[in-house]
């Protein structure tokens, strides 16, 4: 592989899964799910784990099932606070620039979200763009068109660009299409169900290159291994 680009995750891959905001994250998104099905938070767990399988994201799920009112959710879910849960990261502004490549961000999240995350972690100037879920049309990863936009964005192509990301549901959606992923950490969530849309849809662009997906325990372990991926 000859790597020309670096994307990126951005929640749990460029901090880690322990932080307080992904614990934020996840109860205001579980706030959303009780009240719009009118039910109690416990409710709400259950139903978002058993049908979560299926779709890309939570917004996609409760869109499926008529949900509207997508700024609201944003708001709710991605406050103007958020960053205050969100610990430093003395090391990372150094790592990242020891690594002599291009890097831009692909979320799922708002681009308000990733902006406040980025200044917060005082790396905003890394990156030369961010790829958001309004720029993936609300279908994020791993729909295809999600990579597609990121790309596009950085002028470079699926088979030079590395993709890091803490999710296996879209690092599968990467390879899939033929690309090569870095899986962070030992927190990967549940894999999309077979019959996944956005699963389908990314097998359905493979580039008849054979993916392939790379386990690291953090982000900071990736210079040990960067010559065993150079053509």
């Amino acid at each position: 592989m000859k790597i020309s680009h670096l994307l990126f995750d951005l929640d749990n891959t460029l901090y880690p899964s322990s932080s307080q905001m992904d614990a934020g994250i996840t109860r205001r998104m579980l706030e959303c799910v009780a009240e719009y099905f009118k039910c109690d938070f416990e409710t709400a767990i259950e139903l978002r784990k058993k049908n979560i399988i299926h779709y890309s994201t939570t917004l996609e799920w409760l869109r499926a099932e008529g949900f509207k009112n997508i700024e609201a959710f944003f708001a709710h879910v991605h406050p103007e606070y958020e960053a205050n849960e969100l610990q430093p990261q003395p090391d990372l502004r150094d790592f990242l620039l020891s690594l002599d490549y291009p890097k831009s961000i692909l979320t799922n999240a708002p681009m308000e979200h990733a902006k406040r995350v980025l200044q917060k972690l005082g790396i905003s100037d890394l990156f030369d763009n961010i790829t958001d879920i309004r720029d993936a049309k609300l279908l994020g990863k791993p729909y295809p068109h999600s990579y597609s936009a990121a790309l596009k964005k950085s002028g470079t192509d699926l088979a030079n660009t590395l993709f890091f990301d803490d999710m296996q549901k879209y690092t599968d959606g990467w390879t899939a299409m033929g690309g090569t992923a870095i899986l962070i950490g030992n927190k990967n969530g549940r894999p999309l169900s077979d019959d996944a849309e956005s699963l389908l849809q990314a097998r359905k662009m493979n580039s008849g290159r054979s993916g392939k997906t790379i386990r690291l325990s953090s982000i900071y372990d990736f210079p040990a291994i960067i010559d065993t991926l150079k053509d």
